[in-house]
């Protein structure tokens, strides 16, 4: 009995690098670049960001009994963005009953009769608990906040609130996070429209963990289909259309 086998034609597998890079979860980061927590006891909210393998950022968000998790791929981030609310109405209603207490006082200290001080007691008190009221609401609505949004669908992807020092606090993660930020823009795919292709996939993967409603997904993806649609325009077709 003979056997024959089948000489199996050797084949060469190549195996190439494909540009899509996978996200890694919050607890398989290589390294970790910069770390730093911030702590707002008037909301009750603790934020953990972190930067890790070179071009992501991972976020812990605790409010309350809330606990938001997550990781942004920084190729699709934007510089970062500060914005200060300064509550003027509320502070100028506090430095307004600071200046017409001590006119109040000095009438009640300057009457002879005690029915006129008792008149007026009650009106100095609801004076200083309207002043405390006013000058709390004023410093709660006193705000700055960081935040990053998606590079050209412009959604909301992180917001960090909190009251006055709140820049000076992040002020040295900031930095190393717009360095990054910049150091991931360079990775970015060569053409605009395979970066666009390639930014429309995260915002559908953030929007799958939650990060994203389905009406912030909807209305970044139509501002980038305008940078798509825009980006694969000829160019005498661009220079025709804004004649």
């Amino acid at each position: 009995m003979y056997a024959s086998v089948a000489r199996m034609p050797t084949t060469e597998h190549i195996l190439l690098e494909s540009d899509f890079r996978q996200v890694p979860d919050l607890r398989d980061a290589r390294t970790v670049h910069a770390r730093i927590e911030f702590r707002s006891r008037l909301r009750r909210r603790i934020l953990q960001l972190e930067i890790i393998d070179y071009y992501y950022l991972s976020v812990r968000s605790h409010s309350r009994s809330i606990l938001i998790e997550y990781v942004l791929d920084l190729r699709f981030v934007d510089a970062p963005r500060r914005l200060r609310h300064i509550a003027w109405r509320w502070i100028a209603l506090s430095l307004l009953l600071i200046a017409l207490a001590p006119g109040i006082a000095s009438r009640i200290d300057s009457s002879a009769t005690r029915s006129w001080q008792a008149d007026w007691l009650p009106v100095c008190v609801t004076l200083i608990v309207v002043w405390a009221f006013a000058t709390l609401v004023a410093v709660y609505r006193t705000t700055e906040t960081v935040s990053l949004f998606s590079t050209h669908g412009a959604a909301r992807l992180l917001e960090c609130t909190g009251g006055l020092g709140t820049f000076y606090v992040l002020r040295g993660f900031m930095k190393k996070l717009a360095a990054h930020i910049r150091l991931a823009s360079a990775a970015r795919r060569r053409t605009k429209a395979e970066h666009l292709r390639d930014e429309m996939r995260e915002h559908l993967r953030l929007k799958e963990i939650g990060v994203l409603s389905a009406g912030e997904y909807e209305t970044a993806k139509v501002r980038i289909l305008d940078h798509h649609s825009s980006a694969a325009q000829p160019p005498i077709a661009r220079a025709s259309t804004t004649l």
